[in-house]
């Protein structure tokens, strides 16, 4: 008997099936390698808020505030290697002045409580990795010696904080427990990899795109993982998930609370109750 052979639609056919297939593996395995970098993140987020419960246990309230007293929001520290008053600029004789970074508070956690630089890093986060000071020819020098992730610490912090320089830093004992402490990176703020979104594309009260618009970069945009100050973790799909909805990546300008304004440099919080979550620009790891 003659072996009959693939005709040329059978082989189509069967190509096209393979694709398929292949296709479908892919998406299954890259649903399943974002769950994954979720649930990491979702881990890292809880070890930060156990470690700032503890800093706020040792230090009689507050939650991480690097800097002075009065030292303000800048995206880059004096001397990440110096001692306190020189790394921060701060005035020698009455400790005022000076400025300090969203990532040297979140370092202070390093320095005094249990937990590590790869903590602060999410595997979603492009461009971001563990801080290691020896890469930077470091040598001498312990972690808790330091006063931030290096000279681009940018690119070794995950994470977002509530804007701690200002009138209305958290502290645990005065906070409304549905405060948002820590988050994935503010979309309004550039990463080192990433531009920051475009905010008209924003409507909190838009389509399913439209909300999904205000969601940080580091998810595919499905939401963000967002630590409150009771020390929960939780995956928001919208970012307006703070007190009375406040949305967590904006500052509330007066108007919806739920979009609110796009910080910059030297925004602050409304009253107690606005979160305001940013990082810091990486533009300043050039300077």
């Amino acid at each position: 008997m003659k072996r009959k052979g693939f005709t040329l639609v059978e082989l189509l056919v069967l190509i096209a099936t393979i694709v398929l297939l292949v296709g479908v593996f892919i998406l299954v395995l890259t649903k399943l390698r974002q769950r994954a970098f979720r649930m990491t993140c979702q881990t890292n987020l809880s070890r930060i808020g156990k470690a700032s419960l503890m800093y706020s246990s040792d230090w009689d309230d507050p939650l991480p505030r690097a800097g002075g007293e009065s030292s303000t929001w800048r995206p880059k520290i004096n001397n990440w290697q110096a001692g306190r008053w020189d790394a921060f600029g701060i005035n020698k004789t009455d400790g005022s002045g000076g400025h300090a970074s969203i990532s040297s508070s979140f370092y202070l956690l390093v320095k005094y409580t249990e937990i590590w630089p790869k903590q602060f890093v999410c595997p979603g986060d492009s461009g971001t990795k563990e801080f290691k000071p020896t890469e930077y020819g470091v040598r001498d020098k312990d972690l808790i010696d330091l006063w931030d992730f290096g000279p681009e610490p940018s690119k070794h912090c995950s994470y977002s904080y509530h804007m701690p320089y200002g009138p209305y830093a958290l502290t645990v004992a005065s906070s409304h427990p549905g405060m948002a402490i820590a988050a994935d990176r503010n979309p309004w703020i550039d990463t080192p990899t990433v531009k920051a979104k475009d905010f008209s594309l924003f409507k909190w009260n838009g389509n399913t795109q439209q909300q999904k618009a205000g969601n940080a970069v580091t998810h595919k945009g499905e939401g963000q993982n967002v630590l409150f100050i009771d020390s929960h973790v939780a995956f928001e799909k919208r970012p307006f998930c703070g007190v009375n909805d406040d949305n967590i990546y904006t500052y509330w300008d007066g108007e919806d609370i739920q979009r609110g304004a796009v910080p910059v440099l030297g925004s602050q919080p409304t009253d107690r109750l606005d979160s305001l979550l940013v990082h810091d620009p990486p533009a300043a790891d050039k300077e």
